[in-house]
């Protein structure tokens, strides 16, 4: 079974890849160098050997006599050098006792004496033949020490490359450590954006997709908060009179009076639950806002008849004429990038708001119109409206605009049915447009949004 692998450094990483990569160079370098030199080396010897023989080729010093064991002139501690007559006959030898063979084979060639390995060079001239003859085993020696010799600035310039290196992977990260710093220094609720300057490029775009990321948790964070305030704040009074009828129903002195308080405790539950949902409602749009959740293709005209058809048995119970205007073939088949819970759940606000403010026997229309690029739902009432300078308010949370309908009735409301729907159009890139409709005098809500744009079908060559 494999140990799990612990957390690596960035920096030791490159260290160690940098280090490696200049050592295996260098290796590989040296190994090159060696080889050069050693070739080189045997080359500029096998010169040496070629240039002695040939400055013989005039004949040997009048002071020389034949049998002689060395001449001072041409005594090298690396070379012998034997001269021959046509004859057979030796009449030079620089080394005693080196007895190469008499019979040489011109130009280069190795032979064995006295149990070493000897390169020879033969030359032969109108009168005699001249060896020039080196120890192979000395010659490599001394070969190897020009090419040791040529590694030596190798040798010095591998670990002051190392040292570069590691200075300069230290230098360059500094901002990565500068940054971990900061991070490793704050507060869990500090969420201020981590500033890029002096970074690299390649991770300028990872800070920027982590101030995004900073961003969206602070939205989060803030939209957690609003909604634990909204909840304290909007549930106090609903709680506080549910307990005030609970009293009342213990109070109650007979059937009738019991049976009223019953009533007013399940109409009171009823508020209470519908404030929760809404308020779930808002949260839940307001997370979907802070978390960037990707929208969808979805057909607009499905969505409005189905809320049309979820409200319709309120709208039936008030004596209410609820429909949707006929559509055109373009607005029909349309589709609009959104998420479908979120514009379902938008749909309905308009409708309940329009439907409570709506007297009995009153109208709602709900109408879709398209044009090139954009959708547009249109849901009009024949209630009371809103005033100019309320519009703007009534978007806001808990803000209710009139309290009464047409006919008088007090309308229940938690002021959040529009300011829901105005969070779910900006989740779309739209806001609610409110006006006064044409034709049924009432209030307007529009919605425009953009219609999908397919993607374009790639063709062959």
């Amino acid at each position: 079974m494999s140990l799990p692998r612990g957390p690596s450094s960035l920096r030791v990483r490159l260290l160690v890849f940098l280090l490696a990569a200049i050592v295996l160079t260098a290796v590989v370098q040296g190994l090159l160098a060696y080889r050069s030199a050693l070739v080189e080396a045997d080359a500029l010897f096998d010169y040496q050997m070629q240039q002695t023989a040939y400055a013989l080729r005039a004949g040997l010093p009048p002071d020389a006599q034949a049998g002689a064991s060395s001449l001072p002139e041409y005594k090298n501690d690396e070379l012998i050098v034997q001269v021959w007559t046509n004859e057979g006959l030796r009449i030079f030898e620089s080394a005693a006792g080196a007895a190469l063979p008499q019979l040489a084979v011109l130009g280069y060639s190795q032979v064995q004496a006295r149990g070493n390995t000897y390169r020879v060079f033969s030359l032969q001239t109108r009168s005699q033949v001249i060896q020039v003859a080196q120890d192979m085993s000395a010659r490599r020696a001394m070969a190897r020490a020009l090419a040791l010799r040529s590694l030596l600035p190798l040798a010095v310039m591998a670990p002051l490359l190392a040292l570069a290196v590691w200075w300069a992977v230290s230098r360059l990260l500094a901002p990565v450590q500068r940054v971990r710093g900061q991070l490793a220094q704050r507060r869990p609720d500090e969420l201020r954006p981590v500033s890029d300057a002096g970074l690299p490029s390649e991770l300028q775009p990872l800070v920027r997709e982590f101030n995004a990321l900073l961003a969206r948790v602070q939205q989060a964070f803030e939209a957690q908060q609003h909604f634990v305030a909204d909840a304290a704040h909007e549930l106090r009074s609903p709680l506080a009179a549910l307990k005030l009828q609970v009293q009342g129903l213990q109070r109650a002195p007979d059937a009738a009076a019991r049976a009223l308080a019953v009533e007013r405790l399940g109409s009171g539950i009823d508020r209470a639950t519908r404030l929760v949902e809404q308020l779930l409602a808002l949260a839940r749009q307001e997370s979907r806002i802070a978390s960037g959740e990707q929208p969808q293709a979805l057909c607009l005209a499905d969505l409005a008849r189905q809320a049309v058809a979820d409200a319709a048995s309120a709208a039936q119970q008030r004596g209410i004429d609820l429909g949707l205007a006929p559509l055109t073939p373009e607005a029909d088949g349309a589709s609009v990038p959104g998420h479908a819970q979120a514009l379902a759940i938008l749909l309905r606000n308009l409708l309940d708001n329009a439907i409570k403010y709506t007297p009995q026997g009153g109208r709602v229309d709900v109408q879709l119109q398209a044009d090139a690029d954009h959708l547009t739902l249109l849901v009009d009432d024949s209630g009371p409206g809103i005033a100019p300078e309320e519009r703007a308010r009534v978007l806001q949370r808990f803000h209710r605009g009139p309290q009464h309908a047409d006919g008088g009735a007090q309308v229940a409301g938690s002021g959040l049915g529009l300011a829901i729907a105005d969070s779910i159009a900006r989740l779309h890139g739209a806001r609610l447009e409110l006006a006064q409709a044409p034709q049924l005098g009432g209030l307007r809500v529009g919605l425009r949004l953009a219609r999908h744009a397919p993607p374009r079908e790639s063709h062959g060559a």
